[in-house]
């Protein structure tokens, strides 16, 4: 899997995508997702899949069937980095270990603060209820099992 991850990253040398993750999925699917500030177009996405396709035949990378594609509203956060580059956007996190006996947490993501050898950043919680003060936890990247962003959606619109 790290070969595939190295040959992929070198392929989105010199373009704006980053590399989000790659998976290898049942019957032969090599699942490849990528990100961009601005978002990912449907004609990135055949750009590089067309390059990965000529890049992996030329590398005897075995797959049945290749995806590319954006990883969508609730994008996974895999790297430190993402925790800066989202300060300030809903996440969900799963610790490694619980905390008040809970393990999942969301809320807004809170810069990290500055100073410590590892980052630690903050997630301000969700309140319980309108009157309750919201909390804060801290973390570091290791505490981490898992984390994505989780945008609050509003399907109800403006109302008039």
């Amino acid at each position: 899997m790290a070969d595939i991850f190295a040959l992929t990253q070198e392929v989105l040398e010199g373009t704006d995508l980053e590399l989000v993750d790659i998976e290898r999925a049942p019957m032969g699917l090599l699942r490849v997702t990528l990100d961009r500030p601005d978002g990912v177009r449907i004609e990135d996405c055949e750009q590089v899949s067309k390059q990965l396709s000529r890049v992996f035949e030329v590398e005897g990378i075995d797959y049945q069937r290749l995806e590319v594609g954006s990883p969508g509203i609730d994008r996974p956060l895999k790297k430190e980095s993402d925790f800066f580059r989202f300060a300030g956007e809903h996440i969900e996190i799963r610790l490694r270990q619980p905390r008040e006996n809970r393990k999942v947490f969301a809320g807004q993501l809170l810069p990290a603060e500055s100073g410590a050898e590892k980052p630690v950043f903050g997630l301000q919680l969700d309140p319980v209820d309108k009157k309750s003060k919201p909390e804060t936890i801290s973390f570091t990247f290791d505490e981490l099992d898992r984390a994505k962003l989780d945008p609050v959606l509003d399907f109800k619109g403006k109302k008039r």
